[in-house]
């Protein structure tokens, strides 16, 4: 698929162009949206509003071969503005974190024992930091994608994620030295 042809199709009106561009990345769309909805209702909200917006702002994209990273910060935004408005209205006692098997029966994409591991050691960093990290290693963006998605300097998120890695480590006991590593791994 030739994404920039694609694009400037759908910036001449092709409305077929623009589905067949955002259907290719509906699942990590979906995903995306779940990682900071953190549920399907609220997900599939985030990305109607996108594809409004995509279509709305779609002229103003000048490089099509950076639309996904560009409808992907469309998204990300939508999803905070959405959280916003979703913390004026939460009614008292709904503040508190969903249980595991909340997550369970709602999430589609969590289905491992380790990806509930993961998901409880994540509460342990600061909301950038879990970001940052979901935004770099669940959603495999790049470095500079997720910098131009969160307005953060590349070397900030570069910062981010390494901090949050170190602060990991310690919680799971993989701060070990040099001569421990050797002794797991059996090498001299």
């Amino acid at each position: 698929m030739n994404v920039s042809r694609l694009v400037k199709q759908a910036q001449r009106g092709d409305k077929e162009a623009l589905v067949q561009l955002i259907i290719s990345q509906q699942d990590a769309y979906y995903r995306l949206a779940y990682s900071y909805m953190k549920n399907e209702h609220d997900a599939m909200d985030a990305m109607e509003d996108m594809i409004v917006t995509l279509y709305e702002k779609l002229d103003q994209l000048q490089k099509g071969e950076s639309f996904y990273s560009w409808s992907k910060t469309i998204l990300v935004n939508r999803c905070k503005t959405l959280l916003r408005k979703k913390e004026r209205f939460l009614p008292v006692g709904d503040e508190q974190e969903p249980s595991l098997a909340a997550l369970s029966d709602e999430n589609p994409f969590r289905n491992s024992e380790s990806e509930y591991d993961m998901q409880v050691l994540l509460t342990h960093l600061n909301e950038r930091q879990r970001e940052a990290i979901e935004l770099r290693y669940v959603h495999d963006l790049p470095y500079q994608t997720i910098a131009d998605m969160t307005g953060t300097p590349i070397g900030t998120i570069k910062s981010r994620i390494s901090k949050s890695i170190q602060k990991l480590r310690s919680i799971i006991g993989g701060d070990r030295d040099e001569n421990d590593r050797g002794q797991i791994t059996g090498a001299q």
